[in-house]
């Protein structure tokens, strides 16, 4: 004998569906719960569910033969991630400089082509508006990229990199640092 259950449903101001009544046809009381609170559990509950699942089966594979003692351990295991405090929320980090005394401690110790390409392009760009090149002209020299270029092999431009990292942190290294 299947027991089959007829909701009598009505849709609330906030746009959830709510039953109208207290009791179901049986006559027992029904709990109304809201849809935010059924998707909030059912989302955090099968997404721990799944890595545990998926921790099993990895454990499983590595030793297809396994007694009854390693099944236990495994299941031991599974136990102490249900009951592990999830963090949600990471703790405020303020970016902060990093000191190095003249060391470049963020990257490679040389510039980038990425940041030799941004210094040329800004450096030309400059030159081209009217500024005051900071060296002697060279005479194979025919466009403000050539000088730019010229500029950066002898590292006279004025300019400070700033790298970086992935927490905010960053290190701001003068151009006559790098090799």
């Amino acid at each position: 004998m299947a027991f089959t259950k007829k909701f009598n449903l009505s849709k609330t101001e906030d746009g959830h569906y709510a039953e109208n009544s207290n009791q179901d046809e049986a006559g027992f009381d029904v709990k109304k719960i809201s849809s935010d609170d059924i998707t909030d559990d059912i989302t955090e509950n099968l997404s721990l569910e799944k890595a545990i699942d998926t921790y099993k089966k990895i454990r499983e594979n590595k030793e297809p033969d396994m007694t009854e003692k390693e099944q236990e351990a495994i299941e031991m295991e599974c136990e102490k991630i249900r009951n592990r405090e999830i963090i949600d929320v990471d703790e405020k980090h303020e970016p902060e400089e990093i000191g190095s005394e003249g060391k470049i401690v963020t990257g490679p110790p040389s510039l980038t082509r990425f940041e030799s390409a941004r210094i040329m392009g800004a450096r030309a760009l400059q030159l081209s508006l009217g500024a005051p090149p900071f060296i002697s002209l060279p005479k194979d020299a025919t466009t403000s990229l050539d000088i730019a270029i010229k500029e950066l092999e002898e590292r006279v431009i004025p300019i400070t990199i700033r790298r970086t990292l992935p927490n905010g942190d960053y290190q701001n290294i003068p151009i006559t640092n790098f090799k």
